[in-house]
């Protein structure tokens, strides 16, 4: 069996290492423009760079090192009639549970605002946030938006889940479809954004969406850049309406030292670490799938090419 591999990032070798592990039986071939790769029989990667898309023509499945399935996607018609299996959670949905819970507490407690006047030598106490109305709504309820949500339910706050389809989640008020978009959001006092990135879902957050947020409102996305509408999002700061934001994922990648998110402090920045992949669960997650499709078994996460995820 022959695996062929591809790291955008060129880091291949804690890949290999896993595969060695769960999956002994395989060669693992890492790609590279210009070399001979031969035949493989499954394919591991993210986005594939255009040289690679006709090696990919013999594979039996191609396997994605993410949770999101945009990337490939755009490639979709170049690629065989075989399943594109995404990650499922390996090690991704307890950290992206982590920032999301952190994100909510720095803003509920204020520590943005208290960080600004540490920073200024400013010693002064801040109004507590009443916790009834510090409604949280995450976009998104699938396997890692039920794990944001399950770990913000011990801390109190009114939870609130969208979803494309409804879905029925204990001590969560569901919202689902377009038509219950605006109702959603309106009201929500922190909007973590958890969604796939598909045509339905671009641009979603713009000026008339994040209009419809409470007052005083903070942004939390961890999904794709995509979402999120730069200059709706920094006009919806700059005016008051929204408080700030916490953002993990851009259009573009890495964010350009000239774009303005970085030149105002309410909005902080991370360089899309909220939920990094690990090889070593990774490998064995998908090589459990590969021994499956294998002995003729179905898998789980085979991305629906229409929906976009």
């Amino acid at each position: 069996m022959r695996i062929l591999l591809h790291r955008g990032d060129g880091v291949t070798q804690p890949w290999i290492a896993g595969f060695a592990k769960a999956l002994p039986q395989a060669q693992v071939v890492v790609w590279r423009e210009g070399a001979d790769t031969a035949p493989c029989d499954y394919a591991v990667l993210f986005a594939p760079p255009a040289a690679m898309v006709p090696e990919l023509q013999s594979v039996k499945a191609i396997f994605l090192t993410g949770a999101g399935a945009d990337a490939i996607l755009k490639v979709a018609d170049q690629l065989p009639p075989v399943p594109i299996v995404r990650l499922g959670d390996a090690g991704m949905a307890s950290q992206m549970a982590e920032y999301a819970v952190y994100a909510v507490l720095r803003y509920f407690r204020r520590f943005d605002e208290y960080e600004a006047q540490a920073r200024a030598r400013v010693w002064k106490q801040l109004p507590q946030y009443e916790r009834e109305d510090f409604t949280v709504g995450v976009l998104g309820t699938g396997v890692l938006g039920k794990r944001v949500l399950d770990a913000l339910a011990p801390f109190g706050f009114p939870l609130r889940g969208w979803s494309r389809t409804p879905k029925h989640i204990d001590g969560v008020q569901c919202f689902a479809g377009a038509d219950q978009l605006a109702d959603f959001l309106r009201g929500t006092r922190v909007l973590v954004c958890m969604l796939p990135l598909t045509p339905d879902t671009a641009s979603l957050l713009n000026l008339e969406r994040l209009s419809l947020l409470a007052p005083g409102a903070y942004v939390v996305n961890v999904a794709r850049g995509g979402h999120v509408v730069d200059e709706d999002l920094l006009a919806q700061v700059q005016s008051g309406h929204i408080a700030g934001a916490m953002l993990d994922v851009f259009g573009t990648e890495p964010l350009p030292a000239s774009h303005p998110f970085w030149h105002d402090a309410r909005i902080a920045i991370t360089p899309h670490a909220a939920a990094l992949t690990l090889p070593g669960p990774s490998a064995v997650q998908i090589a459990h799938k590969i021994q499956a499709l294998e002995r003729g078994d179905t898998i789980d996460d085979v991305v629906d090419v229409q929906r976009g995820y």
